[in-house]
């Protein structure tokens, strides 16, 4: 408390029986040396917007499996000292009245992912302490980050070219990521991928191999040309035999689909992807070079949430655990074990009962478990 009180962070209300911690100022992030620059939207030498990037089917499947997930998955509020679960404020569940928390949750874990960086405005604060009550989504592109002169810490933030307060209503919470988001790392590797998706478009719309016509008589004025072509591809639409005259020949100077490896091509860049996005290739039906196998489907769940869920998951988690957002006595964490990564029943029945044989748990404590209405409590009857 001794250095937030220094930074002028946290500051004591005077009460007669305790102190409460009352927060005057969000906190500010440090930039990042290794990827300073990118963290806050500097161009970079290959740039792709977050539109085109999902324009490519394996950026949007994976985005969609990771930033959903996340979204979708219940925060619950922790004791640090005992690990008893806590009542939710508010904003826990539901950050912006306007809309539902999985939302909310999903969009900043997508910022997370595409930019490495994300931000909540604070909309409502408590009296008692000052900490934010409500929250609304903020997209990347409205905001613009003012550092010190060394660049190295934030000074200011603006929004839609408005400077914002550093405390109170209308102030940012920054989210950093554990890099520095796949459009800024990957611009190359999603280009490509768009590149290629717009060679199998035009291979498609194309009735015939392209090639030029060559002229063995006199020359043909532009107008005259430029008919012949249309004419050329409207033919082809309607049948595939065609017709030349003694002075025009035509000649194919481009491969098929086949020989141009188009299906070849999107497996390696659908392979790159998974690496660029960090999900297993499976997931996203991109198969080259992949061995790995499960056991069942609770491993691979698993699997996926250490190896790909991990870093947004923390990021979320962290920044709402801090001492300006959540008490310091306690914490946010991701209910993972009851939901996603929740057991079938049969293996969760047969845990129950070694607990309960070891009087390790009562019977109550085993139906709340499972969710199941102890014996004698009615309360939920009027529900039913």
């Amino acid at each position: 408390m001794g250095i937030l009180q220094t930074l002028k962070l946290v500051e004591s209300v005077a009460d007669p029986v305790y102190s409460i911690p009352k927060i005057t100022a969000e906190y500010a992030p440090p930039v990042m040396e290794a990827y300073g620059n990118t963290l806050y939207n500097v161009s970079q030498p290959v740039y792709v917007t977050r539109a085109e990037a999902m324009a490519v089917p394996s950026i949007a499947r994976a985005r969609n499996l990771l930033c959903t997930t996340v979204g979708t998955l219940p925060l619950h509020l922790y004791r640090k000292s005992t690990g008893e679960e806590l009542e939710n404020p508010r904003w826990l569940d539901q950050p912006d009245y306007r809309q539902p928390g999985a939302v909310t949750y999903t969009y900043l874990a997508d910022s997370l992912f595409f930019f490495g960086v994300a931000y909540l405005e604070v909309t409502e604060t408590y009296v008692l302490d000052g900490r934010p009550a409500r929250f609304a989504f903020v997209s990347n592109d409205r905001v613009t980050v003012r550092l010190n002169e060394n660049n190295t810490l934030v000074n200011s933030y603006t929004v839609d070219n408005k400077v914002r307060p550093m405390s109170g209503v209308g102030s940012l919470i920054t989210f950093q990521g554990l890099d520095e988001g796949v459009l800024n790392r990957g611009g190359r590797t999603i280009r490509a991928a768009l590149d290629l998706e717009k060679a199998a478009a035009i291979s498609a719309s194309t009735p015939i191999p392209s090639g030029y016509i060559s002229n063995a008589g006199s020359d043909l004025p532009e107008e005259q040309i430029t008919g012949l072509l249309a004419q050329w591809k409207q033919a082809r639409l309607q049948r595939s035999t065609a017709f030349l005259s003694a002075s025009l020949q035509y000649h194919t100077t481009s491969f098929s689909p086949k020989d141009m490896m188009l299906n070849e091509a999107a497996q390696f860049l659908s392979t790159q992807v998974a690496r660029l996005t960090n999900v297993p290739a499976y997931l996203l039906s991109a198969d080259m070079n992949n061995s790995m196998t499960y056991s069942n489907v609770l491993e691979e769940r698993k699997q996926f949430v250490d190896l790909s869920l991990r870093p947004i998951i923390s990021a979320i988690e962290g920044r709402l655990s801090m001492d300006d957002i959540t008490n310091s006595q306690n914490y946010v964490k991701f209910n993972l074990d009851e939901t996603f990564l929740r057991s079938d029943a049969m293996t969760r029945l047969a845990i129950i009962e070694k607990m309960l044989a070891l009087n390790l748990i009562t019977l109550d404590q085993a139906k709340a478990m499972e969710d199941l209405t102890p014996n004698g409590d009615t309360s939920n009857a009027s529900q039913l």
